[in-house]
């Protein structure tokens, strides 16, 4: 049992694009007829390219964004932690933090249009100005940068064989009546059926699932290269979206999750093991352990405290939680779980979980807070845990790349069944 906090990792790793200004300006020099998706500006390259080469900033930005980008002053893009603003008035262009006043930077004009390339520190996210002549105001925005590397153990390595995943829907529901939903299944390269295999759940599962989401989880892939190094036993996944309800397409904002997630009590749990599983090994024919030691449930948000709910109620069968973001606050009750893990005799539960201390706060409660206390009662009650902590926002971005060091340290107290 331990705790630290984890410094948030400021090195940059992916390109996030606004996509929504592609749709927004239309005017790019791209015709319709190639059909060619849009690509941003490189932000990076272009903090230095702008004051030294303003010519060849000049064509890289309209050849991204056209010239019906720059009239609105709404134009930006961040890649890493590197912002550009692109803007459009007779005079000097400022960029100005409001939340403190600063003056982020004074565009430069290149012709027809002027922009700001600069990077920022790691786990900003405030609202800014675009003030012309230094009090004007033409445009502006909010910003939001978090960013981090992935490990290796994200990424499909050399001679690491894949899992097979297969895609299943489940629309005959006795504990969740009216709901249907998809599921995938991830069976090891190395499962041969003569050990039981580990099992290993995730809730919002098939964006979790997904090998290229360029902000994911990955966690197939994940899974592959844990398994092939010995670091975790062999294990099945299973990966479950919550339910959509009467009406409702695939696709669509699942109606149920919170009345599934944010729960207390069994029902959940039930779910799982009175349908799913025993419908997971009927149909892939597989020999899965019945030792709670052997089968995690994971989940960020009010997933994770669906999967400290599920192992809370059933510890026989899920001695396992890694959760990220946990709603340990009031939408449902799960404001309780800091009281009842001090109150109640210690449950054979390992749990993996991280915070973040710029984490929503709101009607609900604090989630920095919230996870903070059940840090400490895990603490308190001498809980097998560890805890992580970053400086980002709420949402999956950095349980993403934390995940291989989550999953190694869950699955470190099992002999590796190979």
């Amino acid at each position: 049992m331990n705790s630290f906090s984890l410094p948030h990792r400021a090195a940059p790793a992916l390109a996030l694009a606004a996509l929504a200004f592609a749709a927004a300006f239309p005017g790019s020099p791209v015709s319709a007829q190639e059909k060619k998706p849009w690509s941003p500006p490189p932000a990076i390259r272009l903090e230095k390219l702008i004051p030294e080469n303003p010519e060849e900033a000049a064509r890289l930005i309209r050849q991204s964004w056209g010239e019906k980008a720059f009239a609105s002053n709404q134009s930006k893009v961040v890649e890493e932690t590197t912002v550009l603003w692109v803007g459009q008035a007779e005079q000097p262009i400022e960029v100005v933090r409001l939340d403190t006043g600063e003056t982020l930077g004074t565009m430069t004009d290149l012709g027809g249009f002027q922009a700001l390339a600069r990077t920022l520190p790691n786990c900003q996210w405030f609202d800014y100005e675009l003030r012309a002549g230094g009090a004007k105001k033409i445009g502006g925005g909010n910003l939001k940068i978090e960013y981090y590397d992935y490990p290796p153990e994200s990424s499909p390595q050399p001679d690491v064989p894949k899992g097979k995943v297969t895609e299943h829907e489940w629309n005959d529901s006795k504990v969740f009546p009216g709901t249907s939903r998809e599921y995938l299944v991830y069976v090891p390269a190395q499962y041969d059926g003569s050990e039981p295999a580990a099992l290993m759940i995730f809730q919002d599962g098939l964006r979790h699932a997904d090998p290229n989401n360029p902000r994911g989880l990955r966690a197939t892939t994940v899974l592959d290269n844990l398994i092939a190094s010995g670091d975790i036993p062999v294990t099945v996944g299973v990966f479950i979206n919550p339910g959509r309800t009467e009406g409702q397409k695939p696709g669509d904002k699942p109606r149920n999750r919170s009345f599934e997630y944010d729960s207390l009590g069994d029902a959940y749990v039930r779910f799982l093991l009175e349908e799913i599983i025993p419908a997971v090994e009927k149909e892939h024919d597989l020999k899965l352990s019945d030792d709670p030691a052997m089968r995690a449930i994971a989940g960020g948000s009010s997933g994770c405290a669906c999967a400290w709910t599920a192992a809370w109620e059933r510890p026989d069968q899920f001695g396992k939680v890694l959760g990220w973001v946990g709603t340990f606050t009031n939408i449902r009750g799960a404001n309780v779980y800091p009281s009842l893990v001090r109150k109640t005799e210690r449950k054979p539960i390992r749990a993996a979980l991280l915070g973040e201390h710029n984490d929503v706060v709101n009607q609900f409660g604090s989630w920095p807070l919230a996870n903070q206390q059940m840090e400490a009662a895990l603490d308190f009650s001498d809980y097998d845990y560890r805890y992580w902590w970053g400086d980002g926002f709420h949402g999956s971005t950095h349980a993403a790349v934390m995940l291989p060091e989550m999953m190694r340290w869950l699955w470190s107290d099992v002999k590796n069944n190979q």
